[in-house]
């Protein structure tokens, strides 16, 4: 008999998903109908029962109800809650990133390194919390003082995917606590232990300051739940991160009831790489950008865009280091990408690569099933793929490590190429010429969210805020003023006189 890695190490997973659970202050579930599993072995971990339609209804009742105490308590007092949140994660730093190891496939190095995302953002809520600044504007009339003030906005829904199961989720609520809101979290079926264990320990801050712990509400399920926060109209807001498919599913259905919506949505990320570019430098970022996560981010590099002139030495580079990157299970030392997430993936893999084929694409190297984990995990090679155009399927995002080199000669000729796609979320230059990094940042250069000069296309900083155009959704979140999105503002007028002048001159009398 044949024994696969499967069979040896799901067990031991499983068995540290309990452990981590309960380190975490979470005891583990109760069996039921949603599973947890890993692609480290495509195995099953633990198994709960997802929320039902009524439940979840009941959970948005809750966080309405909520949301009448927490709006009037001060900002630097619902900081207290975070400020714990924030204490929580640093004890507890390596057991969350090994759970998010376990669920989504990151490496430990990126798995940590998204639990200090989620100690980042609090960091800048808690800040944020004594900066809710208003305007004063000198008004026409003598005598009045004319001004704007922010407010909670309400209840905020969060839907998150897979792929950053735990840092979205904190961007969102530590931001939306301390601007007064209370939070219903919708997180990815894929990923429901990570969301249990986060829960868990915001209730175990809460606890700590003797906050309310009802302002926050966990509900675990499928699309029905989601469809909850859509349509409720107690939800005043619904920050959904997901795929393009997702976004036009939701944002029609928020609008018809007048409710908000912040879309983090697909990427499809380009680097232009010109001549005068660092090439050791600009491969090292390639080289990240585009394997990083298995090439399961949203601002993954899946376009490169190199100048003639340079394109065969900057392709020989990748190739090489793409060829010699550990492939493998992202609990073992040294390893640098981790699995898919599913066969779907897999198969989306495929199909793009068969795809890009048909249309004169050569695969340079990559795409081939790395046999680790089992019949059940999918390990890739990332690959690198030479395109003579940007063809439909180029246009398209894969939501795996599939790198297309397209050539240019003209920096406009470039850039419109670089444009010429339905997402506009992250993008990327390398040069040392000035004048080529100021052209790509201007308003005819680069039209996405995020536009980089030396760097790659991925590791957003907490501080800055993170979204983008066209089919990404237009969202904005985790720093500077994204805040506003949480939050109502109100124009004031206060007439201290004792007359009663009207705007623009008028007399009615």
């Amino acid at each position: 008999m044949t024994h696969t890695l499967d069979d040896r190490l799901t067990p031991e997973l499983a068995s540290r998903a309990e452990r981590l659970l309960r380190a975490l202050g979470a005891e583990p579930p109760a069996p039921g109908d949603l599973v947890a599993r890993t692609p480290i072995t495509g195995g099953q971990l633990l198994t709960l029962a997802p929320h039902t339609v009524a439940e979840a209804d009941a959970a948005i009742a809750r966080a309405a109800d909520a949301f009448t105490r927490w709006r009037t308590v001060p900002a630097p007092a619902r900081a207290a809650v975070v400020r714990a949140l924030a204490d929580l994660l640093r004890t507890h730093k390596a057991e969350l990133g090994e759970l998010v190891t376990l669920e989504a496939g990151k490496i430990t190095a990126e798995a940590l390194g998204e639990v200090q995302e989620m100690i980042d953002i609090c960091e800048f809520a808690i800040g944020l919390s004594r900066q809710l600044y208003g305007r004063t504007m000198p008004s026409e009339r003598p005598g009045h003082r004319l001004m704007e003030t922010w407010h909670p906005l309400g209840v905020v829904g969060v839907i998150s995917a897979f792929n950053f199961p735990v840092a979205v989720w904190a961007w969102n609520t530590a931001v939306a606590l301390v601007c007064g809101d209370t939070v219903v979290w919708k997180p990815s079926a894929t990923t429901p232990l990570t969301a249990l264990a986060c829960h868990t320990l915001l209730r175990r801050a809460a606890a700590a300051v003797d906050a309310d712990p009802e302002v926050h509400q966990l509900i675990q399920g499928g699309a029905e739940i989601g469809a909850r926060l859509v349509e409720d109209e107690r939800v005043a807001l619904v920050s959904a991160t997901g795929s393009v498919r997702m976004g036009r599913q939701v944002a029609p259905r928020v609008a018809a009831r007048f409710g908000r919506c912040l879309l983090e949505l697909g990427g499809n990320n380009a680097a232009v790489v010109t001549p005068s570019a660092d090439l050791e430098l600009a491969a090292r970022a390639i080289v990240f950008a585009a394997a990083g996560t298995a090439g399961q981010r949203c601002t993954t590099l899946r376009r490169l865009i190199v100048h003639a002139d340079v394109v065969d030495l900057l392709i020989e580079r990748v190739r090489h280091a793409f060829e010699q990157l550990p492939v493998g299970n992202p609990l073992d030392e040294g390893v640098l990408v981790g699995p898919l997430i599913d066969a779907r993936a897999h198969t989306a893999l495929d199909a793009a690569i068969e795809r890009a084929r048909n249309d004169g694409g050569e695969l340079l190297c990559g795409g081939e099933r790395v046999p680790v984990g089992g019949p059940d995990a999918y390990y890739v090679r990332p690959a690198l793929v030479r395109m003579p155009a940007q063809t439909e399927i180029v246009r398209e995002e894969t939501f795996a490590p599939l790198l297309y080199v397209l050539t240019y000669r003209d920096l406009d000729h470039a850039i419109d190429l670089h444009n010429a796609v339905p997402q506009g979320l992250s993008s990327s230059i390398f040069t040392t010429d000035q004048r080529e990094a100021e052209r790509f940042l201007a308003a005819d250069g680069s039209d996405c969210g995020i536009a980089n000069v030396n760097i790659g296309t991925s590791g957003a900083e907490i501080g800055g805020a993170f979204g983008g155009e066209k089919h990404t959704g237009g969202g904005r979140e985790s720093g500077s003023d994204s805040w506003k999105t949480y939050m109502r503002r109100a124009t004031n007028t206060v007439n201290y006189s004792a007359e009663l002048p009207l705007a623009q001159g008028i007399t009615f009398a």
